[in-house]
C-alpha cells in the first residue's frame, strides 16, 4: 500500500515539474484560466524556485494561492514582490486585499492606498 502511494505521489510530482520553464509557465496559466488554482500553484512553486528573480511567475503563484484561500502563502509571495519592486501596483493591491481577507484591515490600508496612487486613482478634490 505504501509503495503504491509513493509511486502515485512521484508520478504526480513529475507531472507538475515536467517540461521546460516555458512549458510549465504555459501549463500553470492553463490551470489558472481553468480555475484550478491548486494545480496552478503546484506547477508554479517549482518554477518560482527555478527563476526567483522573475515577477510574473511569483505574482501568478500569489494569485493562485489567493484564489485557493491559501492567504498566508499569498501574503508571503506578495511581500517578496513588493520588497523587490515597491512600485509594482498590482502586487500592492493584491497584498492589501489578501490582508483584508484575513481581517487585517489596518495593515491592508497603506498597501491599498499606495496601489491606488500608483495606478493614478486619486480622489476628486
Amino acid at each position: 500500500m505504501d509503495t503504491t502511494y509513493n509511486t502515485a505521489y512521484e508520478t504526480t510530482q513529475e507531472y507538475y515539474s515536467h517540461g521546460t520553464p516555458a512549458e510549465r509557465w504555459e501549463r500553470a496559466q492553463l490551470f489558472f484560466d481553468a480555475r484550478d488554482y491548486t494545480a496552478a500553484a503546484r506547477v508554479l512553486v517549482g518554477l518560482v524556485e527555478e527563476v526567483p528573480e522573475q515577477t510574473g511567475p511569483r505574482l501568478l503563484l500569489a494569485r493562485a494561492y489567493y484564489h485557493s484561500a491559501q492567504l498566508r502563502r499569498a501574503e508571503t509571495e506578495l511581500r517578496l514582490i513588493v520588497e523587490r519592486d515597491p512600485v509594482e501596483h498590482y502586487a500592492r493591491l493584491m497584498l492589501g486585499r489578501t490582508l483584508e481577507r484575513q481581517g487585517r484591515h489596518a495593515e491592508a490600508g497603506p498597501h491599498l492606498r499606495i496601489a491606488s496612487a500608483l495606478a493614478g486613482d486619486f480622489p476628486e478634490v
